[in-house]
């Protein structure tokens, strides 16, 4: 089985040729995970993502991601999350069966990019792995959760050739 993954810009100022690297990179990440099924990701700016952030989680203000699974509990079964050392050494670890509507935020990427010195497009490729990790077991709402699932997102973008994003090491002069 393979897995579909589409990119929507609704704020129309991401050039084609970022959304082509953001898909392309994204579409290695799924692989390395082995994800099947369907993913949707659209990429929304802050007012779009405050609304939504509202609607879903009652949180007032925008944020980078917002996940929906879509699968059905009751029909969708996962192996064990993905350890570190098994992404490192490149182990089939999935499949990972995906139905997902993920909303990731243009604006809050830019920000986050721009105080840390890199491009955007990297911060949008963390924000659809999370997303993809919370699908497939991952939470980051306590503190020991919030690391394991920050160090695999790491994991996997460094084994498509981007490096870490969340804990990027300081430039060096």
């Amino acid at each position: 089985m393979k897995l579909t993954l589409d990119i929507f810009d609704e704020t129309r100022s991401i050039p084609e040729a970022t959304l082509g690297w953001l898909l392309s990179h994204a579409q290695r990440a799924c692989r390395r995970l082995d994800c099947t099924g369907g993913v949707r990701v659209r990429v929304v700016a802050d007012l779009a993502m405050a609304a939504a952030h509202e609607e879903f989680a009652g949180v007032s203000g925008t944020t980078d991601v917002l996940t929906f699974d879509m699968s059905d509990p009751e029909e969708v079964t996962h192996p064990p999350r993905p350890e570190i050392a098994a992404i490192t050494n490149g182990e089939v670890i999935g499949p990972y069966a995906l139905d997902a509507d993920l909303m990731i935020c243009l604006d809050e990427a830019t920000r986050q990019s721009s105080a840390g010195g890199y491009p955007f497009e990297r911060e949008l490729l963390l924000y659809i792995i999370h997303g993809i990790l919370h699908c497939i077991g991952f939470d980051d709402h306590e503190e020991a959760e919030f690391a394991a699932m920050h160090a695999v997102e790491d994991a996997v973008l460094a084994s498509v050739g981007v490096g870490a994003v969340f804990h990027r090491p300081p430039s060096v002069n």
